[in-house]
């Protein structure tokens, strides 16, 4: 499996501990950037490099910002991705974005979450597989139909 990561400013020290815990656990990675904080770094810069590099190698995907909303709005605009927010709460819809809708990149409110609920969201989302169910499947296609238009 291969993981490709990236973050604005404010997902930075964030992105830190996720590269950690992908090491840890023997996760192969890329980081796009930033190598270094920036604080006028623009989130949809690496958003989109993220989702390109998931898009071309079909790879899973995580991107870092202050809420994780931006980013995954950003990431979306790229064809055949399909990303995710989560910034603390409930993981079932971690996993359930998973099962049912195939999600390729998780984007992390890194100013809702603590570096375990990421690691946790994070490991969830990583060991989850897309369930192929039929109506999963056929809504995904009618997802990717509309992409094409």
């Amino acid at each position: 499996m291969k993981v490709i990561i990236g973050s604005d400013h404010a997902g930075y020290k964030l992105k830190g501990s996720i590269k950690a815990f992908l090491d840890k656990h023997k996760i192969d990675y890329e980081d796009v950037g930033p190598q270094k904080y920036d604080k006028n770094d623009d989130y949809p810069y690496y958003s989109i490099k993220v989702a390109e590099k998931v898009a071309k190698l079909k790879c899973m995907g995580i991107v870092i910002g202050m809420s994780g909303e931006g980013e995954a709005i950003a990431a979306n605009k790229v064809l055949g991705i399909r990303a995710v927010s989560y910034y603390g709460g409930n993981k079932k819809i971690v996993k359930l974005s998973r099962e049912h809708n195939d999600s390729n990149i998780i984007s992390l409110g890194a100013g809702f979450l603590s570096s375990k609920e990421a690691n946790d969201a994070v490991k969830l989302w990583l060991n989850t597989k897309f369930s192929n169910h039929p109506r999963h499947v056929r809504r995904l296609k009618e997802i990717s139909r509309f992409e094409r238009r």
